[in-house]
């Protein structure tokens, strides 16, 4: 295994990990939806359907950025130390969302459950678009500048510098923000039909999720088509390199449609997510009573998330452009471990398909039995 394969592999890897989080995601979509509800039992139903996945969200989260820090620790450090207040706050919402789960129920809470009910909203929405944000900076950059001659600064061995407002300036980028909503809506969408789903016995419930997911469906075509237009038309940057330095670094118009177009099992992959989330949501929407719509639209979006990660990152692209310097911008060339730590750790890596099929059988085990009202009142262990 050479080291350029290594490279190529383990950013593989991490769009798997991306698209999986943001189909996960559905999670945050529904405790967006709890303020919104019309009654307690309503609000116990959108909760308790939630609360027995957002564990999965928040470990994805947190091991794909372990993966990102092992095998691309100069993107760690730059995006994660670097953007210091947009993953700050990313992180303080899903630890908001912890305690929520933990304490909404709980004997003796002396702070009510519409505090929490509030912190898991705050989390479903701010989780959403941040992340969202934080994938958009893949294709239009951030503010930050690279010298790796500073390792040998002892009084601050920092190798990349932000700008002064760390993270600040990306949050409120409005093409960000474009991402950044899209996929806010699309967690809705999908946290409506998991619920169409997973929950039972409620005719009036079923009736109000589906207009929801038209609504919230349709603000997040437009938003995503308005992403993908700015995409498919924007500049992005070819890197030439030796392997490891960056030799040269070229503007390409149209840089990501030319990624698809020669990359075309990305193009394929892009397409075919696209169709099978349209076909999810518009038959969960129209049909009489159509309840599988979750499982169309979340393999879609895994789909769509992994093909926007292999045309960040492959076709010789700079995956995290550097807005005040191009020459310093990231490619799975220059921000990668070494050969030994990539090759070492691919071992390891072969037993994600145990943990993964562990995964769909606990998650199997879990939905077996679908909630209902009657269900929820009569135990004991609720959210």
């Amino acid at each position: 295994m050479s080291l350029e394969y290594l490279q190529n592999y383990w950013w593989l890897l991490v769009s798997v990990l991306g698209g999986i989080l943001v189909f996960l995601l559905f999670v945050q979509g529904g405790q967006s939806m709890i303020l919104s509800a019309k009654s307690e039992t309503r609000r116990d139903l959108i909760v308790n359907s939630m609360g027995g996945k957002w564990e999965l969200t928040f470990t994805t989260l947190v091991t794909f950025g372990g993966a990102a820090f092992a095998s691309f620790p100069l993107f760690y450090s730059t995006s994660f130390g670097g953007a210091y207040w947009l993953w700050i706050l990313i992180l303080f919402s899903f630890i908001v969302q912890a305690v929520s789960y933990e304490y909404r129920r709980k004997k003796g809470n002396v702070y009510g459950t519409k505090t929490y009910d509030i912190f898991l909203f705050i989390n479903g929405c701010v989780g959403c678009v941040l992340l969202g944000v934080a994938v958009s900076m893949f294709f239009f950059g951030g503010e930050f500048t690279v010298n790796r001659g500073n390792l040998l600064d002892g009084s601050a061995p920092v190798i990349s510098q932000w700008a002064p407002t760390h993270g600040f300036e990306a949050i409120f980028n409005w093409k960000n923000l474009v991402l950044g909503v899209a996929v806010l809506f699309l967690a809705r969408t999908q946290a409506c039909l998991y619920m169409m789903n997973n929950i039972a016995d409620d005719p009036d419930f079923f009736k109000t999720l589906k207009a929801k997911a038209l609504i919230n469906g349709g603000i997040f075509l437009v938003f995503f088509l308005w992403f993908l237009g700015m995409l498919l038309t924007a500049t992005g940057y070819t890197v030439i390199s030796d392997g490891i330095r960056t030799v040269e670094v070229q503007e390409t118009p149209f840089k990501y449609l030319h990624n698809y177009i020669n990359l075309w099992w990305a193009g394929v992959t892009l397409l075919l997510g696209v169709v099978l989330v349209l076909l999810g949501w518009a038959k969960s929407c129209f049909a009489k009573h159509f309840t599988k719509g979750i499982w169309f639209t979340g393999i879609g979006t895994f789909l769509v998330v992994a093909s926007l990660f292999w045309v960040a990152g492959y076709g010789d692209t700079a995956f995290y452009p550097s807005l005040l310097n191009p020459m310093d911008s990231l490619t799975i060339r220059n921000a990668s471990s070494s050969e030994f730590t990539l090759k070492t750790m691919s071992y390891v890596s072969l037993l994600i398909p145990f943990v993964l099929a562990y995964i769909v059988y606990v998650w199997r085990a879990m939905d077996k039995k679908k909630l209902t009202p009657a269900s929820l009142e009569s135990t004991d262990h609720k959210y």
